[in-house]
């Protein structure tokens, strides 16, 4: 048993995740993440991360931070021999963990991409929502009067406010590229991102993770005096944008939707495919395992007899029955088709998460008879619009990069400059 303090316990469980002890890792798990996640889910999570870059070569120091209700976050950086992550921790006083997940290796070398301009924006930091799951954000205003229109960037996951993968921060790049070209920009820390303990409460479902952050958001943003209220849109990413038509649908003042590799293939099975593509471009015992565990996983999320009590551990990610269930009986396409505000449809050709043949086509099967709907595809681009070349690959990420420039660019001339109606344009396919 390691020594009780958080960086102490943190440390000793990158230790024995190094060396396989997932089961002793376990056994500091408390009741609330030990029902959620097993010593197996570790082993899965973390030797596909190990296949991907390699046996661990190096562990730096822990950094801890306060993390409210009685926690300490603790992130200890890991090195491995082609690449690295960070695994960050939610402990305790008595040294039990309450939330364990493996990121992307922290950097702060972000460098604004060449399309933002900042003296033509202001941005100030803000507080979504009340009460215990507030959670913090950021206003990225143009300089100037207005009034702008305005739009809410949702993500997917338990992800930070800047989408932070590695040196990249994707969200930070349209927040500032957009606000460059008159467009006012809000985006917030995921609420499982700052309150990791939220995601395992029986219970939690897709809507609870984003309606109340993203309607409250909008509202903030709507308040600006900068900001023309009518004209405010939501814009998710991946399964951010899977959400944005159901975000739209809660609130008739919402102007439009802007989705951005949003899936419409069942999660499940997509995490199938995208194991499988990871297994074969990197075979091994550990993908191989990881294409077992993850197959196993979606077919009983998939199954009729799913309840309520089934635990969270048995599932794919570690989210509870209620989350699945919830994400079962809610079609993005036809919550989308439902609306009568425009929508653009954005997908990186590169996409192996997202893909173009499997879940853009759900987007144009659904929309073809919209004309307020646009569609574009970007021949160069990945899962998070960063331009390259031949198959795409999560070691991509680690390398710094920006969002593409003609992915702002259409997303600020779609949206309309001041005092200027948003276009209604037809339905298409962009090259």
């Amino acid at each position: 048993m390691p020594e009780r303090g958080p960086a102490a316990v943190a440390a000793a469980v990158v230790g024995w995740a190094a060396e396989r002890r997932f089961a002793d890792v376990a056994e500091l798990f408390a009741p609330r993440l030990r029902a959620v996640a097993s010593a197996e889910t570790l082993r899965v999570g973390w030797e596909g991360e190990i296949a991907r870059i390699g046996p661990v070569s190096a562990v730096g120091g822990p950094v801890s931070e306060p993390a409210g209700a009685g926690l300490v976050r603790v992130r200890v950086p890991v090195t491995c021999e082609r690449g690295g992550l960070t695994v960050v921790m939610s402990v305790d006083d008595a040294g039990l963990l309450h939330g364990l997940r493996l990121a992307p290796p922290e950097s702060t070398s972000w460098e604004p991409p060449g399309y933002a301009t900042p003296d033509r924006f202001t941005e100030r930091e803000v507080t979504i929502g009340d009460g215990p799951l507030a959670v913090p954000g950021t206003l990225t205003l143009p300089a100037g009067r207005g009034p702008w229109p305005g739009l809410v960037l949702l993500a997917s996951g338990p992800h930070d406010r800047d989408l932070t993968a590695g040196p990249n921060k994707p969200f930070k790049d349209l927040a500032w590229g957009l606000a460059s070209r008159g467009v006012a920009v809000a985006r917030f820390d995921k609420v499982t991102h700052t309150h990791p303990r939220v995601g395992a409460e029986p219970g939690f479902t897709m809507a609870e993770e984003y309606l109340p952050h993203a309607l409250a958001t909008v509202r903030l943003l709507q308040r600006e005096r900068t900001v023309d209220a009518e004209r405010v849109f939501v814009a998710g990413h991946s399964g951010g944008g899977k959400v944005a038509p159901r975000v739209a649908a809660a609130d008739a003042s919402i102007a439009g939707v802007v989705s951005l590799a949003g899936d419409t293939v069942p999660l499940s099975r997509s995490a199938v495919r995208v194991a499988r593509y990871l297994a074969e471009r990197d075979p091994g015992p550990a993908t191989t395992s990881l294409v077992e565990a993850t197959t196993r996983q979606a077919a009983l999320v998939e199954s009729p007899g799913l309840s309520p009590e089934v635990p969270a551990s048995d599932l794919l990610f570690g989210w509870p029955a209620s989350y699945w269930l919830d994400l079962r009986g809610y079609d993005p396409v036809a919550t989308a088709a439902a609306l009568d505000r425009p929508i653009l449809v954005l997908q990186g050709a590169r996409d192996y998460q997202v893909t173009a043949d499997g879940d853009l086509a759900g987007w144009q099967a659904g929309l073809a008879d919209r004309p307020d709907v646009t569609i574009r595809v970007y021949d160069a681009d990945d899962h998070m619009f960063f331009r390259g070349e031949g198959p795409s690959t999560p070691a991509a990420y680690e390398s710094a990069q920006h969002v593409d420039p003609a992915v702002v660019a259409d997303i600020a001339d779609w949206l309309g400059s001041p005092r200027r109606k948003v276009p209604r344009r037809g339905f298409r396919r962009e090259r």
